[in-house]
């Protein structure tokens, strides 16, 4: 295959990291930081349209380096996404947390932390798998740290960075085994060193790829950065974090598991199975007790890791179906959601986070409320809004593929969830008011709202034909 080929699979890509760098000239040379946001969010766009070229779904490039397949496409329209909200809702955010408006290089940061996300997805050999995954993390570190006058900020990125930095060694490690037992790192091939009886090295190398990639997910027992990072980080990057990044780290698994170590499903399967009940576990347990409602949202994405993994463990085409579908659902559940946290104000314009502040706010801006109410429902996974569906989908592939047992501790976990969830909205609406947020006349922030709320209502449901093709299209480029 031609160059000229190889590039038209990884258009996306170089659209993005072109526009990173002309973005990134524009802001050394004082560009206004809303204009670059702008720009870097039609960037995102163009990207996303890149993705339609048949080329761009054409097949492997690079020798088998890069695929480009429906799967891939399917995480980046969800990477995207998450990674131009992110940028939109951050200008307002720094205004009124610093008083400063936003720094130029966030948005270029996003930019790249795409780029590596992409490089993720469409990975099909272990370092192509490395070197996106590496890419994707040096942005985050910085994002992490954005506020260099907030302590919590400073400290949440050296946190990250230092447990990152250890996660990273440990998938290195994982990575060297396969290649040392394997002789290969391709996907393809590595497969077919799993296949029939095989070495204990290749199964130490198994064990420790999914425990890097368990911590780029935030998947127990490797969750411990979430919470203390949620809350330091600046709210933007928070929903940043929880979205996007978990979409490739998540997928990025899935890929792994199926085309690279398919052979070895029993084996990883009880990894997965064990990660996903003690995620579900603590993500639930370790929520109940937090007064901060970021905290809150961090313990949720670590149980909602474990819902989506219950789909990777059934190891069949439903099972990755039903996992595209969890994610993409996730994403406007918890984007949403932190698009509500920054709406909480005080009149000074300093962030409230405290989950006692949101007493009574049926009463002073019921439409926030009901807002929040759909978000927490949804996360729940209550009928009839459309978060039930996500973890219908893939309880029901664990059960079509024999796991009974485990989708009823699962199912039986999830309802010990719905507790923290509905603390929030019995809070909102059965409290005493606390003195009202103050209004933020954010029209962009508004309507994200309003679009991820009817998103999440029963009128989602309408949009269950075209997700449910769409996604299993997807699968199918995997098997």
């Amino acid at each position: 295959m031609d160059l000229t080929n190889n590039l038209l699979m990884t258009l996306p890509e170089i659209v993005l990291s072109i526009g990173a760098l002309v973005l990134m000239m524009a802001a050394a040379w004082g560009g206004g930081a809303r204009a670059i946001g702008w720009t870097a969010v039609a960037v995102l766009l163009g990207a996303g349209i890149a993705l339609i070229d048949p080329a761009t779904t054409g097949g492997d490039a690079f020798g088998g380096l890069y695929k480009a397949d429906a799967f891939a496409s399917f995480a980046k329209v969800l990477i995207y996404g998450a990674a131009g909200v992110a940028i939109l809702m951050a200008p307002s955010f720094f205004e009124r947390a610093s008083g400063d408006a936003m720094r130029p290089e966030y948005p270029v940061l996003i930019l790249l932390s795409a780029v590596g996300m992409g490089m993720m997805v469409s990975a099909g050999d272990l370092l192509t798998l490395y070197v996106g995954l590496e890419l994707q993390s040096l942005a985050a570190y910085v994002l992490a740290s954005m506020m260099r006058r907030d302590l919590r900020s400073a400290e949440a990125g050296l946190k990250y960075f230092v447990l990152g930095a250890l996660a990273s060694g440990i998938l290195l490690y994982g990575i060297s085994l396969v290649y040392g037992f394997s002789g290969t790192t391709m996907f393809d091939a590595v497969a077919t060193a799993y296949t029939g009886a095989h070495s204990k090295g290749l199964l130490f190398g198994l064990v420790f790829v999914f425990a890097g990639l368990a911590f780029k997910m935030s998947a127990v027992p490797f969750h411990m950065w979430t919470p203390d990072v949620y809350e330091g980080a600046p709210t933007p990057v928070t929903a940043f974090f929880g979205s996007a990044p978990k979409v490739a780290a998540l997928l990025l698994a899935v890929r792994v598991a199926i085309e690279a170590m398919g052979p070895a499903t029993f084996e990883w399967r009880q990894i997965v199975v064990f990660a996903s009940l003690a995620s579900i576990a603590l993500g639930a347990a370790g929520a109940i007790g937090q007064t901060n409602i970021k905290r809150l949202l961090a313990y949720s994405s670590i149980n909602n890791v474990g819902f989506a993994l219950v789909g990777l463990a059934a190891g069949s085409e439903q099972g990755v179906s039903a996992v595209l579908i969890y994610m993409a659902i996730y994403v406007v559940m918890t984007l949403g959601s932190f698009l509500i946290v920054l709406q909480m104000k005080d009149h000074e314009g300093q962030s409230i986070e405290s989950i006692a502040s949101l007493s009574g706010m049926s009463r002073t801006r019921p439409g926030l409320a009901f807002a929040l109410a759909v978000m927490m429902f949804s996360l729940a996974g209550i009928p009839p809004l459309f978060g039930f569906y996500a973890k219908f989908v893939v309880f029901w592939a664990a059960v079509q593929a024999g796991l009974f047992v485990y989708a009823a501790i699962g199912i039986a976990l999830s309802a010990v969830g719905a507790f923290y969830y509905l603390r929030i909205v019995k809070t909102m609406y059965f409290d005493e008011p606390a003195a009202a947020f103050a209004p933020v006349n954010d029209r962009v922030e508004g309507g994200l709202i309003v679009a991820s709320t009817v998103f999440l209502s029963p009128l989602g449901y309408f949009l269950i034909p075209a997700l449910g093709v769409w996604s299993a299209v997807a699968a199918k480029a995997l098997f």
